[in-house]
């Protein structure tokens, strides 16, 4: 596994700084919990030393965001996989690249199937979800908030 941590860009004054994390990984199923075991630290880092909010449940749906991605490029995808994680403006991106160039399409539901739901709770989760094809292969990527409540307000509530 190689693995790259850092501030990469600071923002204007007030603003939070870009920080990632990326690693590139064997693409066999050793490398969903080594992926996650990343998202943990990373998460934990930017708290601990950079001072940002990561909620629970950040950490949690993170993981699992980061798992569900990464056991797909495991089982469609031949070769490598590529983890990205970086923090922008309370949010972080979680991003998986693999070489597969088939795009993953949310299956029917359907109450009676096992397995092949990873994709249908990445995107329940998630704030927002891209797919998009790369000159080899692919890479996926959702957003989660590290807060869970970053605007300050509850949406309806009145005060």
């Amino acid at each position: 596994m190689e693995q790259t941590a850092g501030e990469e860009e600071q923002k204007a004054a007030g603003a939070s700084a870009l920080l990632s994390v990326s690693a590139a990984y064997a693409g066999d199923s050793s490398c969903i919990g080594a992926a996650r075991h990343l998202a943990t630290g990373f998460l934990t880092e930017v708290q601990s030393v950079h001072g940002l909010p990561v909620s629970g449940r950040a950490m949690g749906t993170t993981q699992l965001v980061l798992s569900e991605l990464v056991t797909n490029a495991v089982k469609y995808a031949p070769g490598p996989v590529v983890v990205d994680l970086r923090i922008v403006e309370g949010l972080v991106r979680v991003s998986v690249w693999d070489s597969d160039p088939v795009l993953p399409e949310v299956a029917a539901g359907d109450p009676q199937r096992v397995g092949g739901h990873g994709l249908e709770i990445t995107l329940a989760v998630s704030q927002a979800y891209e797919v998009r094809r790369e000159p080899v292969g692919k890479r996926v990527t959702a957003v989660i908030t590290l807060t869970d409540d970053p605007g300050g307000d509850i949406a309806g509530r009145t005060t």
